[in-house]
């Protein structure tokens, strides 16, 4: 565990350095500030309540997304199956995450794809297979028509060649969106936060 979070560390370096056009030799990864509270990351205040869109799960059930948050700590994230860049990090973010909640009652991680059109069930599986697909990690897609209320519900749209952050989005069991996290936040980031919903 403490060496995908040194391999996730280490790309989030390589991606500011690329982005920003630095050389990244000798330079290791530096402890995560804590999150300001204020947007675009930190305490949602006040708490807002989930938008109530439908939604078809990776298992091809249909559901609204309040009633899968209700009665559970949910971490968020947006993805889409065919994206390259960021995603991949944030598939291997979740399934570290998976592994330290396991003891959290009621903790779970729902993949929100932002590509309906070509995320079917079968692709958000095979998306999540080559992660590990953890027993308390499900994806979903929204009908395409509520794609831009998600993000501008979530704050999750981004300008870059993927379209959306690479923030996680918390919820707590009431399914109000409790805290925003700063872009590729770490394992330890995300579940220490969970952990902190959970005891509310």
């Amino acid at each position: 565990m403490a060496r995908l979070e040194k391999i996730l560390n280490r790309r989030r370096l390589l991606l500011f350095g690329i982005a920003s056009g630095l050389s990244l030799e000798g330079v290791t990864a530096a402890p995560q500030p804590a999150a300001p509270a204020h947007a675009p990351f930190g305490p949602v205040v006040p708490p807002q309540t989930a938008l109530s869109v439908p939604l078809i799960g990776d298992d091809g059930q249909a559901f609204y997304l309040p009633h899968r948050l209700r009665s559970k700590v949910t971490a968020v994230q947006l993805m889409f199956a065919g994206c390259s860049a960021i995603c991949p990090i944030q598939g291997a973010l979740f399934a570290g995450v998976a592994q330290r909640i396991e003891s959290v009652r009621g903790a779970q991680l729902l993949s929100l794809t932002i590509d309906p059109l070509n995320d079917d069930p079968a692709a958000l599986r095979r998306w999540k297979e080559r992660f590990g697909a953890h027993r308390l990690w499900s994806a979903a897609a929204p009908k395409l028509q509520d794609v831009d209320a998600l993000f501008d519900f979530l704050g999750g749209r981004n300008r870059g060649v993927d379209g959306h952050t690479g923030q996680v989005y918390l919820f707590d069991r009431q399914a109000r969106l409790r805290y925003r996290t700063p872009e590729f936040p770490t394992i330890s980031y995300v579940a220490d936060i969970m952990n902190q919903l959970a005891q509310l």
